[in-house]
């Protein structure tokens, strides 16, 4: 189950037992137990519980409403020295209904890739070292970034276009840079992974992250790449969560996509969810299944909470994704997700 929802109430002046508070969580260094010792002068706590993923805004919810008065009155827009001497902006909050599709909206984040249980998921942690990251960033920083709306990306091999959502075959932009020759070495030798020897990888594609910028959830097109799609991570962690549509709605109207969005996103009617933690320097590779039948995005989260721990994104996250461009169709096994058999 996932945590309580709150939101303003309907209409001003309207009391509440539930307090929204601003300017304190655990993005500033303050547990519940230390909010709580707080707040719990002015009466029984329920609990206090996150307002959103910032990590500085909390729910502390009461048993009685005139607690909850008592504590706005006293606390509202003072420095509270228990607290780091932060000044507080507290509001009234209401307990809203849950939508049944957003029951569990929390899904359990596994550490290895074994524990997430998808057919041809891999993650190989440490897969480069700490200085051979710096060079990494170092040399992509060298060179010219293009600008989307959210974050910026640089393509090699073949470009990504984002208005076909494909690859132009017939426009190659050159082999790979060298700074990247050690890396495809590395992997053509890691016993991890199966099948990678006599396998070229010739399009890189580059992007870099700030802050609360994830990934929609998407399938790369099966007639665009190759089965197998390496993911690098630099810089900075996030989690990686994974959806499987038993039914294959999600097939997009236009066959050209080479991103096959759903138009639902958070309908969990009708799909099964997994999620894994990617540190910095891990390698992540989709393959088979998990390459083929999986959307794969990364929330939209400031902070991310693993087996009960909250981590924070850094000032930037990079990945390198590596893969094969294909020529001809794509033969997977998994035709209601591949837009070579529509």
């Amino acid at each position: 189950m996932g945590l309580p929802r709150f939101g303003r109430p309907k209409n001003d002046g309207e009391l509440s037992s539930n307090l929204f508070v601003a300017n304190c969580g655990s993005a500033v260094g303050l547990s519940d137990d230390d909010i709580a010792s707080v707040f719990c002068k002015f009466g029984e706590l329920k609990g206090v519980y996150a307002a959103d993923e910032s990590g500085t805004r909390v729910i502390v919810a009461y048993v009685e409403e005139g607690s909850a008065q008592a504590a706005l009155k006293a606390l509202h827009g003072q420095s509270c020295p228990e607290l780091g001497g932060r000044s507080l902006h507290i509001r009234y909050s209401v307990l809203q209904p849950t939508p049944q599709d957003q029951a569990s909206d929390l899904v359990p984040v596994s550490i290895t890739a074994s524990d997430v249980s998808i057919p041809g998921l891999f993650l190989v942690h440490d897969f480069i070292s700490a200085k051979e990251e710096e060079e990494l960033l170092q040399a992509v920083d060298c060179r010219p970034w293009n600008s989307l709306s959210k974050r910026r990306v640089q393509h090699y091999g073949y470009e990504f276009r984002y208005d076909i959502r494909n690859v132009n075959t017939r426009h190659c932009l050159g082999e790979l840079p060298s700074f990247v020759s050690p890396i495809l070495d590395r992997i053509s030798s890691c016993p991890t992974f199966e099948n990678v020897k006599n396998i070229v990888l010739d399009q890189l594609t580059v992007n870099e992250y700030p802050p609360g910028v994830g990934l929609s959830p998407h399938i790369d097109t099966h007639s665009a790449f190759e089965d197998l799609i390496f993911s690098l991570s630099l810089s900075g962690p996030c989690i990686m969560e994974f959806r499987r549509y038993e039914n294959g709605d999600w097939l997009p109207r236009v066959a050209s996509s080479a991103v096959a969005k759903i138009e639902n996103p958070e309908d969990q009617s009708n799909f099964i969810r997994r999620a894994i933690y990617l540190p910095p320097r891990s390698l992540l590779l989709l393959s088979g299944e998990a390459r083929y039948a999986w959307h794969h995005y990364i929330p939209h989260h400031k902070i991310d909470k693993v087996n009960g721990k909250v981590i924070r994104r850094a000032s930037r996250r990079v990945s390198f994704t590596f893969r094969k461009v294909r020529e001809g169709l794509c033969k997977c096994e998994f035709p209601q997700y591949c837009d070579s058999r529509r």
